[in-house]
């Protein structure tokens, strides 16, 4: 977990308010989460206040505030489109979000009342959002990326990891898998809109074990639209993933495939950077099981 370059706190997050939404200033404030990127503090019953904890964070909350409000009518599901940016100002250095409060509890900590049915509205989510992209979208270097992009990250994740005495990773069957799954045709198409970091602590579910919404859309880019199918190794197993495939515009083997990849990568890449956070540990070891031993259906 890195550490904040800015500290935030209720009394920043108040005094924000009073100069640039005077409306909102006195409704009751209180801190929610401490994340890697974001500071968010629940702002009355209805909103929430994002701020980014370091420089790495502000281009992400950019990219969300430029693009979320856009795409957002056309998902099937709530997402946390920006309904005010707030400007640097009390020593606080970046701009930063109001966003509606959308609540319910992570899917990497719920309970699913039917995964199928889950599978079904990720399918359909993603359909939505996996839309040709505008020409001026932006790129992300590491997610939405042609295969090859991750092979020196796959090595260099593998390698933390030999050095890790409680993580045991069977590097050989990884990196043998790896071989065989790059080889998959490239996508062929314009590039769609893509989260980009569609994993289950990014997903809420609702009291009743629904998928209530999709969050954290900072590495929302345009590219292939692989990255984002690796929620069906990172969520369900065979069952939900054939469900999951039924349901999504995207049929053909070649992309799903890319998305078992995407599983290995990301499974690798979670373990390897979640020493302190069992939560991504978790949902990595999960990812990693699931690339490996549950293979893509070919129609």
């Amino acid at each position: 977990m890195p550490s904040p370059e800015v500290d935030v706190d209720v009394a920043l997050v108040r005094r924000l308010l009073a100069d640039q939404f005077p409306d909102l200033a006195g409704l009751p404030i209180a801190v929610v989460a401490e994340g890697w990127d974001n500071s968010v503090f629940r702002l009355g019953d209805d909103l929430c206040v994002r701020l980014p904890r370091r420089t790495i964070a502000v281009g992400l909350a950019e990219v969300e505030q430029r693009w979320l409000p856009a795409i957002a009518p056309a998902l099937p599901l709530p997402v946390p489109a920006p309904v005010g940016v707030g400007q640097p100002a009390h020593g606080y250095p970046w701009t930063w979000s109001v966003c509606p409060w959308l609540p319910g509890d992570i899917a990497a900590t719920a309970t699913l009342a039917d995964e199928r049915e889950a599978a079904r509205q990720l399918a359909e989510f993603l359909t939505a959002l996996h839309r040709t992209s505008p020409p001026d979208a932006p790129r992300n270097v590491a997610r939405g990326v042609p295969l090859a992009v991750r092979t020196p990250l796959l090595h260099g994740a593998l390698d933390r990891l030999a050095d890790d005495p409680v993580t045991k990773v069977d590097r050989d069957r990884v990196v043998a898998l790896w071989d065989e799954l790059v080889a998959a045709p490239p996508w062929a198409h314009a590039p769609v809109w893509v989260h980009g970091d569609l994993h289950p602590a990014n997903m809420l579910v609702d009291g009743a074990g629904r998928i209530a919404a999709v969050i954290d859309f900072g590495e929302l880019s345009a590219g292939d639209p692989a990255t984002d199918l690796v929620i069906a190794w990172m969520l369900f197993g065979a069952h939900g993933r054939a469900e999951m495939r039924a349901n999504y515009r995207q049929d053909d083997d070649d992309t799903w495939v890319r998305g078992r990849a995407w599983a290995l990568a990301l499974g690798v890449a979670f373990l390897a950077a979640s020493a302190d956070h069992p939560i991504i540990n978790g949902i990595g070891a999960r990812a990693l099981a699931q690339a490996l031993d549950g293979g893509t259906t070919r129609r």
